[in-house]
């Protein structure tokens, strides 16, 4: 369980991976953006990037509309 800020609220997830938190919050197959820590994540690396208690992480997705 790692304890972590998101889009500045702390939330506690069971997530080993960014790929495992973009998915927990259900934006998974959707365009977002990943910053961790203050660095751009390329979606590529967010299977291979190891989440920590205290990380700082920022999702931006996309919505459509008009």
């Amino acid at each position: 369980m790692a304890e972590l800020t998101i889009n500045g609220s702390r939330k506690e997830l069971d997530a080993d991976t960014l790929a495992d938190v973009v998915e927990l919050l259900g934006l998974g197959g959707r365009p977002v953006v990943a910053e961790v820590n203050g660095e751009v994540v390329a979606s590529e690396k967010w299977a291979e990037t190891q989440v920590e208690s205290g990380m700082k992480i920022e999702l931006v997705h996309f919505v459509g509309g008009g």
